[in-house]
C-alpha cells in the first residue's frame, strides 16, 4: 500500500495564479531474492582467522594466505656475530579486544606454513590453498585464546589508546638468520613486495584445532630479536642482548586473502529456501532486487507536461528483522546497493559509491532499518541522459554486506574567530569480511519515496 501527499500554496496575485505542490509518492514496491555470494574479492586489510559455530547463524571458518611487505633496512651495524647473533623470531599478530567473536576463553591452535609458489592475483574468498604449501612442513604453531590476562593496553595510535590481544607464533630462528644473510648479500630483493615474493612467496595461516571463536587481526608482522655491540666511549662498550626488529609485515599493498567457508544454520537455510531476503557474511548471502525505477519515472512524468516539476529526492528504507543467535551476531553495519552488472567492477577498481550506480546505508540499530539516500542522481541520470527509458541493467541491483573505512576530516577557520568542523570521509569500501553478520530484509515493508515539487499555472 502507498499514498501520495502534497502541500498546496497559492503564490502571487497576477493574472495567472500559480498552484505549488510538494508531493511524496511512496506507492512503489521492491522485490528480491537471496543469492549465495562465496566468490568475493575482499581487498580488506583485515585478516580473519579461526572457526566458530553459533546456533541461529551457522559455522564460519576462515584462514589466510598473504605476501609480505619487507623492511627496506635490516640492522647489521654492530651485529658482530652476523646471523648467529639473531637469537629468536616470531610471527606476531594483534587483534582488538572487541574483534573476537565467540567464546574468548576457548583454546585454539594456529599453524603457519611457508608458501612454495606465487599467489594468484586477483584472489577470491573461495580460494583453495591446497598445493601452495607443504602440509608436512609447519613453519610454526601456537595454542592461544583471548584470555583477558593477556590483554594489552599500552598500544597507542594517533593519540588513541587501544586494548588488544597479541598472538605470538614461535618460528625457527633459521628463518630470521636466512633473511639476515639474504639482506647482506642481496639487499635489492627487499626494495619491493614483488621482488621479495620471489624469495619468499608468503605464508598460509590456518586454524588446526578448536571452533570457539574467530579473530579479526589488524596487524601481522615477522619480528626478530638479536644482539648488538656498541662502543659507549673510549673505555666502555656493551652488548645489548634483546634488540627487536620487524623484518616484514602484511600490509594493504601486498596480495593477501581471507579463505572463507560458511555453512548456514539449518534454520537459516529454511528461511533462504523460502525466499526470505537474507543478507549474511562473510561470503554468505546477498539479495538481488528489482528496483521499480521505470514505474517511478513514469509516475513522475505523468502530468508534468503542463507543469514545472522538479525532483527533490528519492530514498529507499528497508526495515530489518534481527535473527536471534548464539553470540548475538548482529546485522551488517553497512549495506551496499550496487547495479548487478557493475558489482564485480566496483570492487576490482576499489571504487566508492557515486549515487548513480552504487549507494550505501548504515544500519540504524535503534530503528532496525537501513535507509539508502542520494538516489536522486540515479533517477536524474536516466531522465536526462537516457530519455527517461531505464534499461534492464538500471533496474537490477545487488544488496550486500560491506566493510566501510572512514576517517575524520577536520577543517578550521580564523577569519574573525577560530572555529573548526569535522566530517567523515569514506576511504574504502570492501565486501564484509571483518566479522560474522546476519539479518532478514523485510522487502514487503520497504518504502521507496519519490519527493518532487510541481508548479501549475491556472
Amino acid at each position: 500500500m502507498g499514498f501520495n501527499s502534497c502541500t498546496d500554496d497559492v503564490i502571487g496575485t497576477s493574472i495567472s495564479d500559480i498552484h505549488s505542490a510538494i508531493i511524496d509518492d511512496n506507492s512503489f514496491v521492491i522485490t528480491g531474492m537471496p543469492v549465495r555470494s562465496s566468490h568475493l574479492r575482499s581487498r580488506s586489510s583485515i585478516e580473519l582467522i579461526g572457526k566458530v559455530s553459533a546456533e541461529g547463524y551457522g559455522t564460519l571458518e576462515s584462514d589466510v594466505v598473504a605476501q609480505f611487505m619487507p623492511t627496506t633496512t635490516i640492522d647489521t651495524v654492530g651485529v658482530h656475530g652476523g646471523a648467529q647473533w639473531v637469537d629468536s623470531c616470531f610471527l606476531v599478530m594483534r587483534v582488538g579486544s572487541g574483534d573476537v567473536i565467540g567464546d574468548k576463553l576457548a583454546p585454539m591452535r594456529m599453524d603457519v606454513y611457508k608458501l612454495n609458489k606465487q599467489l594468484p592475483n586477483p584472489i577470491y574468498t573461495d580460494f583453495d590453498p591446497t598445493g601452495y604449501y607443504d602440509e608436512d612442513d609447519v613453519m610454526g604453531s601456537v595454542v592461544y585464546s583471548a584470555n583477558d590476562l593477556s590483554l594489552k593496553t599500552e598500544y597507542t595510535s594517533a593519540g588513541t589508546t587501544v586494548n588488544y590481544y597479541e598472538v605470538k607464533v614461535p618460528v625457527p630462528v633459521s628463518y630470521a638468520r636466512d633473511l639476515f644473510n639474504e639482506f647482506k648479500s642481496n639487499p635489492s630483493i627487499f626494495k619491493t613486495p614483488t621482488d621479495f615474493s620471489s624469495y619468499l612467496p608468503g605464508i598460509y595461516i590456518k586454524n588446526s584445532y578448536g571452533e570457539g571463536h574467530v579473530m579479526n587481526f589488524y596487524d601481522i608482522e615477522f619480528v626478530s630479536y638479536y644482539r648488538k655491540y656498541e662502543k659507549l666511549d673510549a673505555t666502555t662498550d656493551t652488548i645489548y642482548p634483546a634488540m627487536k626488529q620487524s623484518y616484514m609485515a602484511v600490509t594493504p599493498e601486498v596480495v593477501y586473502n581471507n579463505n572463507i567457508s560458511l555453512d548456514p544454520d539449518p534454520g537459516v537455510k529454511l528461511m533462504i529456501e523460502a525466499g526470505d531476503a537474507i543478507v549474511m557474511g562473510p561470503a554468505g548471502y546477498e539479495v538481488h532486487v528489482d528496483f521499480p525505477i521505470q514505474e517511478i519515472i513514469d509516475r513522475f512524468n505523468a502530468g508534468s507536461d503542463e507543469a514545472l516539476t522538479v525532483i527533490n529526492g528519492l530514498t529507499l528504507k528497508i526495515p530489518v528483522s534481527e535473527i536471534e543467535n548464539k553470540y548475538d551476531i548482529a546485522p551488517p553495519q553497512y549495506l551496499l546497493m550496487v547495479k548487478e552488472g557493475y558489482r564485480d567492477k566496483f570492487f576490482e577498481l576499489d571504487s566508492l559509491t557515486n549515487n548513480k550506480d552504487a549507494f550505501y546505508a548504515e544500519y540504524d540499530a535503534s530503528g532496525h532499518v537501513y535507509t539508502f539516500t542520494g538516489l536522486r542522481s540515479y533517477i536524474l541520470d536516466i531522465i536526462n541522459n537516457k530519455g527517461g527509458i531505464a534499461s534492464e541493467s538500471d533496474m537490477k541491483f545487488v544488496i550486500m554486506p560491506i566493510d566501510v573505512t572512514k576517517y575524520n576530516n577536520t577543517t578550521s577557520s580564523s577569519y574573525y574567530y577560530y572555529s573548526s568542523a569535522s566530517s567523515e570521509v569514506i576511504t574504502k569500501i570492501a565486501p564484509a569480511v571483518s566479522r560474522p553478520c546476519i539479518a532478514r530484509l523485510n522487502l514487503l515493508d520497504a518504502t521507496i519515496t519519490l519527493t518532487y515539487s510541481r508548479q501549475t499555472l491556472y
